[in-house]
């Protein structure tokens, strides 16, 4: 626990202490503006007196939640970098050691910077989120009751998303075994020092479990929607749990829950949207989902950022993509899904996305989602609605088994004609077909969002060949990420993996 519990709650009146790589993360402000998301202001210490003596500094905790999460090490970038480079979607440019390089390569061993920098991200985000709960339960009279609940389901869905990267990361798959294999280490308390550092791994059908758990209770408390459209993009409401559920249950194969949960917020008819809580649907282009102010209705959550709130120049999504005004690190495999024929010539996400003709850079194939340097301003996209329909598709697709189901098809064509008109389902006559169909578009619709590798291992199927990278077959040590050996040697409990 030493490693990262850098965030400490003291006896009344005494300060909280921060490290240097905690103060990137902490946001406490006095009063919480929109403007004050985007640009949270560090402190260096505050008592616990002061975190909780007034509405105001509660709810710029909350912020602070959100803030430690989208650390450039987590959900700020690395996270979702570290799920594309490790497909097959992604030539490795500049041999920068410390932009991805042994995870591009698969030679992260349990001293390398990249598992051991997540984790530590990942467990400060998480007890973050447990210190604040705790704080509020011993600060009742603060905020009103229906208010604390709101406040810690927010708290609540940050760790559930945390707890979703690590177990997707430093463990085998769910549908490996049903969730018998060693998982991480549940940390439900906070930790204000390195006493209880002994935790054993629960297993990954425990850490689900938790997850449920943490998502269910946010649905039940979270608000339907905010004042704003900031706010609705920037903060858990009702609709962000139930979609991170269908995430979820897709990952378990229960396709039966994913429906439950997707039909919540999914019309039975297009045009598809939300009939609750924030109106969220596709937009008709997808272009304005990945430009300023990066509020439309289809981003369910996104991390943002804003000038005084940086992922960092080497985590920010811009920096590994895009040359000239990032730093290039990553260009696209011509061989990956850009050389699919199901991503035609003329679909918009290729057509406004896909570029390689940028002076100076050899002609290789780029990803301009992420468009904003050389400060790298882009909103984080987490979940987007076209993510709901796709899961929804593929759940109603694995149920029906060998026939292709009628509903299944007409969300995706939702998702995939908004982008192009030159697609065919003709050649779909099987439920297999179908299945293939979606987990294409899938590949093609978030190209750069951190779902490539996840969509790989939740299927069970091998890290594909890229360059003169081998395959990584669902067999190898490095199919998953080790445990950090810095968690190992405070860690007595904690076992590495086999």
């Amino acid at each position: 626990m030493k490693k990262y519990i850098n965030v400490a709650f003291k006896n009344a009146g005494k300060t909280l202490k921060v490290s240097v790589a905690a103060l990137m993360m902490l946001t406490v402000t006095v009063s919480c503006t929109e403007k004050e998301l985007l640009e949270p202001t560090p402190i260096t210490s505050l008592s616990d007196l002061q975190a909780f003596t007034t509405p105001d500094r509660v709810v710029a905790q909350v912020y602070g939640l959100y803030a430690s999460a989208k650390s450039g090490q987590l959900f700020g970038g690395r996270y979702l970098i570290y799920n594309e480079i490790r497909g097959e979607n992604w030539l490795n440019v500049t041999s920068n050691g410390v932009t991805g390089l042994q995870t591009w390569n698969h030679t992260n061993n349990s001293s390398s910077n990249e598992p051991t920098n997540m984790w530590n991200a990942a467990y400060l985000a998480i007890n973050r989120a447990n210190l604040f709960m705790e704080g509020l339960d011993k600060n009742p009279n603060v905020v009103d009751a229906t208010t604390a609940s709101q406040y810690k389901a927010e708290a609540r869905f940050v760790r559930a998303l945390t707890y979703f990267a690590l177990v997707n990361t430093y463990a085998q798959p769910f549908n490996k075994d049903a969730g018998a294999s060693l998982g991480v280490p549940l940390r439900l308390k906070g930790e204000v020092g390195s006493g209880n550092n002994n935790l054993k791994r629960s297993t990954v059908a425990e850490v689900y479990a938790q997850i449920l758990d943490d998502l269910n209770f946010a649905e039940q408390n979270l608000p339907a929607s905010y004042s704003s459209a900031l706010l609705n993009t920037t903060r858990a409401h009702k609709n962000s749990a139930i979609a991170l559920k269908t995430r979820i249950y897709l990952q378990m194969s229960r396709w039966s829950d994913v429906v439950t949960e997707a039909n919540k917020i999914v019309s039975t008819t297009a045009p598809f949207k939300a009939s609750t809580g924030v109106a969220n649907a596709l937009q008709a282009n997808i272009a304005s989902v990945f430009a300023a102010p990066y509020t439309t209705v289809e981003s369910i959550f996104s991390f943002p950022m804003g000038d005084n709130d940086l992922p960092g120049t080497q985590n920010g999504l811009h920096s590994y993509y895009v040359p000239v005004t990032g730093i290039g690190d990553y260009s696209l495999n011509p061989a990956g899904v850009v050389g699919n024929p199901a991503f035609t010539a003329t679909d918009a996400r290729r057509t406004n996305f896909v570029k390689n003709d940028i002076a100076g850079d050899g002609g290789r194939i780029r990803l301009l989602k992420f468009p904003t340097g050389p400060v790298h301003k882009d909103f984080v996209p987490v979940i987007r609605y076209s993510e709901v329909l796709l899961n929804l598709a593929e759940a109603k697709a694995r149920l029906a088994g060998t026939a292709v189901d009628a509903s299944a098809l007409t969300l995706l064509n939702a998702v995939r004609s908004r982008s192009t008109t030159a697609y065919t389902t003709d050649d779909i006559t099987s439920g297999t077909a179908l299945v293939n169909a979606i987990l294409t578009e899938r590949n093609i619709e978030f190209l750069g969002e951190g779902f490539r590798s996840i969509d790989l291992q939740r299927n069970l199927l091998a890290l594909p060949a890229k360059s003169t990278i081998a395959a990584i077959p669902t067999t190898s040590p490095v199919y998953i990420w080790p445990i950090p050996q810095t968690e190992i040697n405070v860690n007595k409990d904690c076992v590495p993996n086999p």
